[in-house]
């Protein structure tokens, strides 16, 4: 399996969460992230499961899912191969 993230230490406090990927520590705001992250109850931010290969986290009880790329603005543009057309 392709780990494409290593994700550690996801912590909430107040409208902030704090997570280490990939052994370098980043600071979202939850107004600008996720208004049902931001919305949860005390318990629901960390009932969380990081996906086996590191794609993402989910928030079973509140619905919510977040891709570790999107989180740091990373894109993917699919590799073009040369085809040959058919007429």
């Amino acid at each position: 399996m392709i780990n494409f993230h290593r994700i550690k230490n996801i912590k909430f406090e107040s409208e902030t969460l704090y997570i280490m990927i990939d052994d370098k520590s980043y600071t979202f705001n939850l107004r600008s992230l996720s208004t049902r992250l931001l919305n949860a109850s005390d318990a629901e931010p960390n009932n969380y499961q990081i996906s086996p290969s590191g794609y993402g986290i989910h928030w079973p009880s509140i619905d919510e899912d977040l891709s570790i790329d999107g989180l740091l603005g990373i894109t993917h543009t699919p590799t073009q191969k040369n085809r040959q057309v058919s007429v």
